[in-house]
């Protein structure tokens, strides 16, 4: 069966906010079916969930990226609605959100704190410092304009959901999902939201450095993947350049003089300057299979639309029967 809107909520220990998130979400999406994945909380939060009017399932696999990937993989509707339990983001932004989804077609829309109240309600210099970090690096990398990288808050199409492979376990997610939607030319939107700092007694389950160098990490590997001329070109450069400047003195010399009194040197440079040709030619061949990957995913995304459209018109032909 599937839902006109699911809120998508993954959560662990919120016991003290959960409440007021599903109350929220269902005052200002009463259409909507609230999903709490709970992954293995030990406060009680799938109780508290489950009595204030939420469907409450459990991943029993740690990270939020675990989570993410069960609620995608079970839950069929036309706008997903993804937030976080921790009632930082304010419910009343989403019915625009599911707007810009079911009426504009954007495949992603990005709740963007960074616009508003972020880096004055965050009490933590670092993720001020980090969310800074991360949002020039994508959009230098990768040519695009999205205004804000982590936030937890964003809707999604079901062409988006059913096509997204989910290979991040942790709060890398965002990052994967923000690369995911720009290099496969998805509608992006974003949507200005107001942002409120954890009330008293919540604790951010996001360590700073450990998961900020994940997220770092994960940037580098999706532009070796989605780029791979690009990054291994840099790297070839890099090398050729470093291998000619130690090169040319060497070759200097030996035309002035016949000698070369530093072979282990030009022994060396011959081995980088190879070394910066084959990483040349890998990023030749890779960007030739990404090219291919691209064609694969439009197919891709050609049957998961043909898959929507057969279950729209199977719900459509149950309601007729059902009202004769």
């Amino acid at each position: 069966m599937k839902d006109r809107v699911a809120v998508l909520i993954p959560c662990y220990n919120e016991s003290k906010t959960i409440e007021k998130v599903v109350r929220d979400f269902r005052r200002v999406l009463p259409e909507a079916v609230i999903y709490v994945y709970d992954n293995n909380s030990s406060d009680g939060t799938a109780e508290i969930a489950a009595r204030a009017g939420a469907v409450v399932r459990r991943e029993r696999m740690q990270g939020k990226g675990n989570v993410i990937r069960r609620m995608f993989r079970e839950i069929d509707a036309d706008c997903y609605v993804m937030a976080d339990g921790d009632d930082t983001y304010p419910a009343e932004n989403a019915p625009e959100l599911v707007r810009l989804v079911l009426e504009e077609q954007a495949d992603m829309v990005v709740g963007d704190r960074l616009s508003s109240t972020y880096f004055t309600e965050n009490k933590r210099p670092f993720h001020n410092l980090g969310n800074s970090l991360v949002r020039k690096s994508i959009n230098v990398l990768f040519k695009s304009e999205i205004k804000d990288i982590m936030t937890g808050y964003r809707a999604f199409s079901y062409a988006f959901v059913k096509t997204y492979p989910v290979l991040s376990k942790g709060f890398e997610i965002e990052t994967d999902m923000t690369i995911h939607a720009i290099t496969r030319n998805m509608l992006v939107r974003n949507v200005v939201i107001d942002y409120r700092d954890r009330p008293d007694g919540s604790e951010s389950k996001l360590n700073t450095y450990s998961d900020g160098a994940k997220v770092l990490l994960t940037i580098a590997r999706l532009f070796k993947n989605y780029k791979p001329f690009a990054f291994f070109g840099i790297i070839s450069l890099l090398l050729a350049v470093l291998s000619l400047g130690f090169m040319i003195p060497v070759l200097a010399e030996y035309f002035a003089t016949g000698l070369v009194p530093r072979f282990p040197t030009l022994i060396v440079c011959g081995v980088t300057m190879l070394a910066a040709l084959l990483l040349f030619i890998s990023g030749l061949i890779l960007s030739t299979l990404q090219e291919k990957d691209k064609r694969d995913f439009e197919f891709q995304l050609q049957q998961v639309s043909d898959r929507y459209r057969s279950i729209c018109e199977e719900e459509a032909c149950h309601r007729t029967s059902s009202a004769v």
